[in-house]
C-alpha cells in the first residue's frame, strides 16, 4: 500500500481541492493564499508532493484527485486498523467500543452492513 498519510496542511489543502474540483492551479494558489496564507511556492511544492503520492494530479494547469475523498479516508482507516490492531476489525471495534458506546442507530447500521456483507 502507498504511503498516503498527509498532515494536519497537508489535508486542509486536498479537503479545498476536492471541493473545488477541478479546479485550475492559478485558481488553487489564489484560495491557498487567501484561506492558508501560503506563497505560490508552498502550494505548488505541497501540490507537487501529494501528486507524487498519487492522490492529485496537475494535468495541464487542472488539478484533479485520482483518489477520492472517500477513497482516501478508507485507505487511511484500513492502515490504521492494520498497523494498530494487526488488520482485526473485531479487535478494533473492541477497543472502540470500551470507552465510548454505541447508539442504537449506530449498532442497528453495523448489523446492517454485516447482514449485507453475509448476504453477499
Amino acid at each position: 500500500m502507498s504511503d498516503y498519510r498527509m498532515g494536519q496542511a497537508e489535508t486542509r489543502f486536498a479537503e479545498m481541492i476536492w471541493e473545488n474540483e477541478p479546479i485550475t492551479s492559478t485558481e488553487l494558489t489564489k484560495r491557498c493564499e487567501a484561506q492558508l496564507q501560503w506563497k505560490k511556492s508552498t502550494t505548488y511544492t505541497v501540490l507537487k508532493r501529494l501528486c507524487e503520492k498519487g492522490i492529485f494530479q496537475n494535468n495541464g494547469g487542472i488539478v484533479t484527485s485520482l483518489l477520492s475523498r472517500e477513497e482516501f479516508y478508507a485507505l487511511q482507516s484500513e492502515k490504521f486498523v492494520e498497523e494498530n490492531f494487526q488488520g482485526s476489525l473485531p479487535a478494533f471495534l473492541a477497543a472502540f467500543t470500551a470507552r465510548k458506546k454505541l447508539t442504537a442507530e449506530e449498532a442497528a447500521y453495523l448489523h446492517r452492513m454485516i447482514s449485507e456483507y453475509e448476504e453477499g
